[in-house]
């Protein structure tokens, strides 16, 4: 008995982290940076059929996040990113939306919720803009990055 307490109290102790609120989210978001390499990227998730608005209204809160920020390669990532909505659901069920990223901001971290961290700084709301986020999101899908090796606009 004195082990399973023991187990348990550990237990708490490295999971308490991941539901305290405030900057300690930000913290391990920046630790975890989402950059691409290359000129473009297409990435792809999976998002719950009946939360897509929520969704949406993350990406919209990202895009005011990233148009208001004091950070120019903020502005640049705003400028070159546009979201897709595939038309029909998934064989899962899922709604699959594709970020397109064009032209990559190098060394830019693309991370959603740090993103909107950055620009709502109080830990409430921060808990609020997780707490829709993750129950909207089912599933990363992956990403491909790479460069452009023709244009076929162009001569």
């Amino acid at each position: 008995m004195r082990q399973l307490s023991g187990l348990l109290v550990a237990g708490a102790l490295l999971l308490l982290p991941a539901f305290s609120q405030g900057h300690g989210a930000v913290q391990a978001q920046a630790a975890q940076a989402l950059t691409f390499q290359g000129d473009m990227v297409l990435w792809n998730v999976s998002i719950k059929p009946d939360k897509t608005a929520d969704f949406e209204q993350i990406m919209a809160r990202v895009r005011d996040a990233l148009m208001k920020s004091d950070k120019p390669e903020r502005k640049q990532q705003a400028a070159g990113w546009r979201l897709i909505k595939r038309t029909e659901p998934f064989t899962d069920g899922t709604i699959i939306y594709t970020h397109v990223i064009n032209p990559v901001v190098k060394g830019a971290d693309y991370t959603i919720l740090t993103i909107l961290y950055e620009a709502n700084p109080d830990p409430m709301e921060q808990r609020s803009l997780y707490d829709l986020y993750r129950g909207a999101f089912n599933a990363n899908l992956g990403a491909s990055a790479g460069n452009i090796v023709l244009d076929l606009s162009k001569q």
